[in-house]
């Protein structure tokens, strides 16, 4: 009988236990890591579900999605990026564009940098051996880096400030860089610094729009998205959704659902 009880005991060790249920995973760019994060309490407090958020350049997150990951909603910062997933046949459909993003130049405190929207002084600074280190995210999987490094070209910096360029993998980490002292300034994303948790640590401006490509900003659900996923999606065209977005810096396209 004891042979008999150790037995069973060890046959319902090996059962497998029912997991709880499991969080939507939400792939987002960086430059949505406060606003996101605002809107997903939000959303809860409406009534919905928790949400994994995971934040990162645009292109990174795409190409893990491309490779299998199990996110079931993406929100880039570049919208080529959804379109390389909807060709791929990974995605529902085409998405939306959700917002327009803005570049912003920040400076910590004891930059010796101007705060010059134009980036002409940072240029003749640039050109002048002024800046040692300067922050923007990569280029090449970042579109807020992107759109740095076309607004510098822009305003003739671009080549004086290659030798003092630091990259961050994403615009989060490059506006760390520009506030930690690991950079005398960096352009980032506007909605980070629009956020309140920046308050203080730095100053800002926005940069004139015309000076790089638009940052037009598509979310999308892939094939994996359940019902959550699905539910999120719908809050982000919400009056509520679109408010926290504005606070955020963001622009919204004209067109409300």
């Amino acid at each position: 009988m004891r042979l008999l009880s150790a037995v069973l005991i060890g046959l319902l060790c090996l059962l497998p236990v029912r997991p709880a249920a499991a969080q939507a995973l939400v792939a987002a760019a960086s430059d949505l890591q406060f606003a996101l994060t605002e809107l997903a309490e939000a959303f809860r407090e409406a009534g919905g579900s928790e949400l994994r958020l995971v934040f990162g350049s645009s292109g990174n997150l795409s190409r893990q999605i491309e490779k299998g990951a199990p996110f079931e909603l993406f929100l880039s910062a570049d919208e080529s990026y959804v379109a390389r997933l909807v060709e791929a046949g990974l995605t529902r459909d085409e998405g939306e564009i959700y917002a327009h993003g803005h570049l912003a130049l920040l400076l910590p405190p004891n930059s010796p940098l101007a705060l010059d929207a134009s980036l002409k002084k940072l240029a003749q600074a640039a050109a002048s051996g002024e800046i040692t280190r300067f922050a923007i995210a990569n280029p090449e999987h970042a579109p807020y880096g992107r759109a740095a490094k076309q607004a510098l070209e822009a305003a003739s910096a671009w080549e004086a400030l290659q030798p003092a360029l630091v990259l961050g993998e994403n615009v989060s980490q490059a506006a760390q860089f520009a506030v930690s002292g690991s950079a005398q300034g960096g352009l980032v994303a506007f909605s980070l610094v629009a956020a309140p948790s920046f308050e203080g640590r730095g100053k800002h401006v926005m940069i004139p729009p015309e000076t790089y490509v638009p940052l037009r900003q598509r979310m999308v659900l892939t094939r994996r998205a359940g019902p959550d996923a699905e539910a999120f999606y719908d809050y982000l065209h919400s009056p509520e959704a679109r408010e926290i977005f504005t606070a955020y810096g963001f622009e919204l396209p004209e067109e409300a659902r």
